[in-house]
């Protein structure tokens, strides 16, 4: 071998180290990327602080309101801060806003997914783009503009249904209905329903749009009609964004006011049959009495609303639970 060849080769390339490999994989590198990199880690460092500062301040003030409370605050069945001492309680808003949320999802998620699957996968293009343009036009109504709607519309035109409903489910007592204006617990969660359709359907929508072609393509070629290739590979691949958009759907339904306010006959008592006219809410609850209470009565009132937000919580991350163990049928990560 000619040692001049040898000595004319160039040196071998040096391998970068383990640190610079992970930087270099994580963006680091430039000076741009470092930039971005701490803003988007400062980004999330502050909104855990945020949370956690909502959470203290929440927290301040319910302990000094629970402190004072002559009731059992889970358990009590009223709410009177103005007398002394004061007895409250939050059973009655916790049931109304369990169940008038509970009763918006199941109305509300079998037809939004219904929706999604007819835009995407049934209606032709001329036809799906005009009504999802009339959904995205439905999401951005104001909160207060459905409660109008519901109490001069809906309230009214409920008389049949609850009647129908008493006649042939009255006996269960779920559905007992003893005449009356229909702002019960039931019509505060139609109109919910209402309310976020718009969300869960853009959302599903938009989930079963990213269906891989192949995935659909295999199944016709197997002889699949269009609802068992809807079955088999759109819903199993959409399984967990749709979750995560009855989670959206959930968290406006558990927060509305000003809606429910406008439709729902509160009183502090928990009927059985959810077409009775009664029953509450936190959001509506704060809403009506916060302009008039005495600085506990806000206490008060701020120690329900920290009830409210563990809620939201734990919502949140049973929904992550459910999207982690659902991700390895949907052939996407969560």
């Amino acid at each position: 071998m000619d040692t001049t060849q040898i000595a004319d080769a160039p040196p071998p390339t040096p391998q970068p180290s383990a640190g610079e490999q992970k930087r270099a994989a994580r963006g680091a590198t430039r000076p741009g990327d470092r930039i971005f990199l701490g803003l988007s880690r400062g980004s999330g460092i502050l909104l855990l602080v945020i949370m956690a500062a909502i959470a203290g301040f929440l927290t301040y003030r319910a302990v000094l309101a629970i402190s004072k409370d002559e009731g059992n605050f889970l358990t009590t069945f009223e709410w009177n801060t103005g007398v002394n001492p004061p007895v409250f309680g939050i059973a009655v808003l916790a049931y109304g806003t369990i169940v008038s949320s509970i009763i918006a999802m199941v109305i509300a998620v079998p037809v939004a997914v219904a929706i999604a699957l007819f835009l995407t996968h049934y209606a032709p293009r001329r036809l799906s783009g005009p009504i999802a343009y009339v959904i995205d036009l439905l999401a951005a109504v104001p909160s207060i503009v459905y409660g109008l709607w519901g109490a001069l519309i809906l309230v009214p035109n409920l008389n049949g249904l609850f009647g129908w409903l008493n006649d042939y489910l009255g006996w269960t007592g779920i559905f007992d209905w003893q005449g009356g204006a229909a702002r019960s617990m039931l019509t505060v969660g139609i109109l919910l329903a209402i309310m976020i359709l718009p969300i869960i359907t853009n959302v599903s929508r938009e989930v079963f749009r990213q269906v891989p072609q192949m995935h659909e393509e295999a199944a016709l070629a197997l002889g699949a009609t269009r609802w068992e290739v809807i079955r088999m590979s759109v819903l199993p691949f959409g399984r967990s964004g749709v979750i995560s958009a009855s989670m959206l759907g959930l968290g406006r339904a558990l927060g509305e006011t000003m809606a429910v306010a406008t439709v729902l006959s509160p009183d502090f008592l928990i009927h059985a049959s959810l077409l009775d006219p009664g029953g509450g809410t936190f959001a509506q609850n704060i809403a009506s009495k916060f302009s008039e209470a005495t600085e506990f009565g806000r206490d008060a009132l701020i120690a329900s609303g920290l009830v409210l937000f563990v809620i939201t919580l734990l919502v949140n991350g049973a929904a992550r639970a459910i999207i982690a163990r659902r991700k390895e049928y949907s052939g996407a990560n969560a």
